[in-house]
């Protein structure tokens, strides 16, 4: 895959009930040295017409509005089309509750001209209310446990030494995707939703023979799960949150588990979900118990 002479970037942001973060995303991205980039803002059928709203405030911005939620995956998906259609070289997803630095798309860039097999490229994020602490390095997979392993988590940067390498898969929070592997791959798998659709879509690339990786002088800042983390009657994260997680970790075993790994990862998970069953019922959080007791038994027997 040879390296384009003149990239150009469209960065997808999906805005559901988020504006104040989505707007503080738009307010970063307008300093951003990039020469060639264009910010589509899909809309996820937000309250009180924040999609308009932010289209008067940032008019430079492409805004497609959806007629319903349609999940990250889905979400995403509309944007990509168009980022398609209008012919971009380079496609990114961007959590819309991320500040980025005005280098951040430069540096991701530089990473595709070395390596004509490189389809994905993340940054190295960080928390934004704790910006030398680490958020994501990039992920890990263990095949025998089918699980998701964010590298650098929770670490600060010093002790951590994060260095560019490849990567197993890449967080959906930010990642720049080359236009000829995502015609190749396909696009995300829209019933997983939300959660874990970032791990599947990118052993999805690595499948069609290319390779993922980080680029640790790119910086950007995640507040982290600022759409799940709203306050409930039984904590901050959502009964959905745990359903999604549930289900589509049963999900990503049924399409990735071979041989000894099909048992053990069940083993492992299922162990996992039951200690969250226990701390539920200790708690009275019988809206999280539900959620996560319906993620078991969908994740096993709906089809995907």
């Amino acid at each position: 895959m040879a390296f384009t002479p003149n990239p150009s970037v469209a960065i997808i942001l999906v805005n559901w009930n988020g504006y104040a973060f989505t707007a503080d995303c738009l307010e970063s991205l307008r300093l951003v040295h990039f020469p060639d980039f264009g910010v589509i803002l899909v809309d996820n059928a937000s309250d009180n017409r924040e999609g308009q709203k932010l289209k008067a405030e940032f008019p430079e911005i492409d805004l497609i509005e959806t007629t319903s939620n349609l999940g990250f995956a889905g979400g995403n998906n509309v944007g990509i089309r168009k980022a398609l259609e209008t012919g971009y070289t380079h496609v990114m997803l961007l959590n819309n509750d991320t500040v980025v630095e005005p280098e951040f798309l430069d540096q991701m860039i530089k990473k595709f001209e070395d390596n004509p097999l490189l389809g994905i490229v993340q940054p190295l994020i960080f928390f934004l209310h704790d910006r030398e602490k680490i958020w994501s390095a990039g992920g890990k997979w263990s095949q025998l446990l089918c699980r998701a392993i964010t590298r650098g988590d929770r670490k600060y940067k010093e002790e951590y030494l994060p260095n560019d390498c490849e990567l197993d898969w890449a967080t959906g929070c930010c990642m720049l995707i080359a236009r000829e592997a995502l015609l190749k791959t396909g696009l995300l798998n829209e019933q997983y939703f939300t959660y874990f659709e970032d791990v599947e879509w990118s052993l999805r690339f690595r499948k069609k023979g290319f390779e993922i990786n980080l680029a640790t002088e790119s910086i950007i800042y995640h507040e982290a799960g600022a759409s799940s983390k709203k306050e409930h009657s039984e904590g901050t994260l959502s009964a959905n949150a745990f359903y999604f997680h549930v289900r589509n970790q049963f999900y990503l075993i049924r399409t990735e588990a071979k041989g000894i790994s099909v048992a053990l990862s069940i083993i492992y998970h299922s162990s996992r979900f039951m200690g969250w069953i226990g701390y539920f019922c200790l708690r009275r959080r019988f809206n999280k118990l539900k959620a996560v007791i319906r993620g078991i038994k969908e994740g096993l027997i709906l089809p995907i």
